[in-house]
């Protein structure tokens, strides 16, 4: 008798743990943080830590995840990918050149998404976005172009999508192709094509069926662009964190489950412009959205998948810039982003064509901390006192140039000010081949264990949805 059942213990532990081998999940969360490495993650945990006057950190939801490595993100024709590279390594599973967009890099052969993958398994799907859903990252998920910059074919590529949820600012080129000629519209085609369009989160609620395939926009007259930065965001502003809310709503009563990448775009964008203190609140807003998935997972542990990454580092930022005393605490000072002070600045200027040099000082401190709440080196202080001379003296207005703005010279002194006094330093305003983070929980996590490529991610996120990638 206990030999026979020993051996029907043993056949019961093999039968489950195959079947336990073999399963899969029902939901999938793939969110991306534009720009985010390893240094931006550990920054915006450093600055919580630091708002409790603590030498630690404080986790985010994200690194809290049970299985977390690291991936390499070059392209195939760079070194340093681009995000059309990088979004295509991350949805389809193999490397082109930087700007192309899921295909070879000729531009000629199409890759197939994770995202067509799920649906073609009967699953819903969502994009969703903080930056134009044209953009490449999104785009890589559901367009195939040879160039991430023809806006208005990328977003034709939704209408054979056929996902379900679309979320983002909106739309860059609605009216104009690649050739820069003026066309038909994007949106009523997008429209005879089946979908509702909402504009902003008050929109989304008042919708009667939330199932049907949809379009969450920026609140309208608001910026087709991008939502705002986290740091600048009003009442009313449509959030990530709301867009991803309303993805998870529309999409949950699926019953064969359902697919959404979020990406958090604009931790890219600051971290373009080397802006230290909207880059932590970026990646705080993005972990916000995280949570959502989270919490999703938390009702649904037994079928739901979260995996969180970057498409590549922005910036080269680094965390310490000499002295082994931190002082990530001094970033909660600066109120808004690089880009709000240069238009306050701009319109103070216009008002104010010959101010003072104090009055200039008075409106740095009350948006940055500086001189008040901040000590300001003496270099420093002759740098931006330089720049306030040639704009406000001899009205010859400076402005520095990063890839998504152009932003006035007092600004991005006041700003670089802000960073050297809160121990960040930043090697470029570009792309970085830095190490991108990769933390996962749920169904299959467990296989994100050892040092991966980013292609590696969408393959083994298929091969743990039991999907056959092409």
């Amino acid at each position: 008798m206990n030999k026979k059942l020993s051996v029907l213990i043993l056949a019961l532990t093999f039968f489950t743990s195959f079947a336990y081998a073999q399963k899969q999940p029902k939901y999938i969360f793939f969110l991306i943080g534009d720009g985010m490495g390893l240094s931006q993650v550990n920054s915006a945990e450093l600055y919580l830590a630091a708002q409790k006057k603590q030498h630690a950190i404080v986790p985010l939801v994200f690194s809290k995840f049970p299985h977390a490595t690291f991936a390499t993100s070059y392209s195939l024709s760079h070194g340093v990918t681009d995000s059309g590279a990088g979004g295509t390594a991350l949805a389809v599973g193999y490397k082109t050149k930087n700007g192309v967009i899921a295909m070879d890099s000729a531009g000629v052969k199409p890759y197939k998404s994770i995202a067509y993958l799920a649906k073609e398994k009967g699953m819903k799907v969502g994009i969703t976005t903080s930056v134009s859903i044209d953009h490449a990252t999104p785009a890589s998920f559901y367009a195939n172009q040879p160039d991430r910059d023809m806006y208005y074919e990328i977003g034709l590529d939704i209408i054979k999508s056929n996902f379900d949820f679309f979320g983002g600012s909106g739309f860059l080129k609605p009216t104009t192709n690649a050739k820069k000629e003026e066309v038909a519209s994007l949106l009523p085609q997008l429209e005879k094509a089946g979908y509702q369009f909402f504009h902003g989160i008050n929109e989304y609620k008042q919708a009667k069926n939330k199932q049907a395939k949809t379009i969450l926009m920026n609140n309208k007259g608001a910026d087709a662009v991008s939502l705002n930065y986290a740091i600048d965001q009003k009442p009313g502003d449509l959030t990530l964190t709301q867009i991803t809310e309303a993805a998870i709503e529309s999409l949950k009563d699926s019953k064969n489950g359902f697919f959404l990448m979020v990406e958090g775009g604009k931790i890219d964008w600051a971290c373009h412009s080397n802006d230290g203190a909207t880059t932590v609140h970026e990646v705080l807003d993005f972990n916000s959205a995280v949570s959502k998935a989270y919490e999703f997972y938390e009702k649904h542990p037994e079928e739901t998948l979260i995996i969180v990454t970057a498409d590549h580092e922005t910036g080269g930022l680094a965390v310490g810039n000499g002295s082994s005393t931190l002082r990530l605490n001094n970033l909660a000072n600066q109120k808004i982003s690089q880009g709000a002070l240069s238009g306050i600045i701009n319109d103070f200027r216009t008002k104010n064509p010959s101010a003072s040099w104090d009055q200039v000082k008075e409106l740095l401190s009350q948006h940055t901390g500086l001189w008040k709440a901040i000590k300001v080196a003496e270099k420093e202080e002759k740098e931006i006192f330089a720049a306030y001379e040639k704009s406000f003296v001899n009205h010859q207005n400076e402005t520095e140039k990063s890839l998504y703005a152009t932003n006035d010279k007092i600004a991005s002194l006041a700003v670089h000010a802000v960073n050297k006094v809160s121990s960040l330093s930043w090697a470029s305003g570009g792309h970085s081949a830095a190490y991108i983070p990769v933390f996962a929980i749920g169904v299959g996590a467990d296989q994100f264990n050892h040092k991966m490529d980013n292609v590696d991610i969408p393959r083994t996120v298929a091969k743990i949805a039991g999907w056959n990638m092409p």
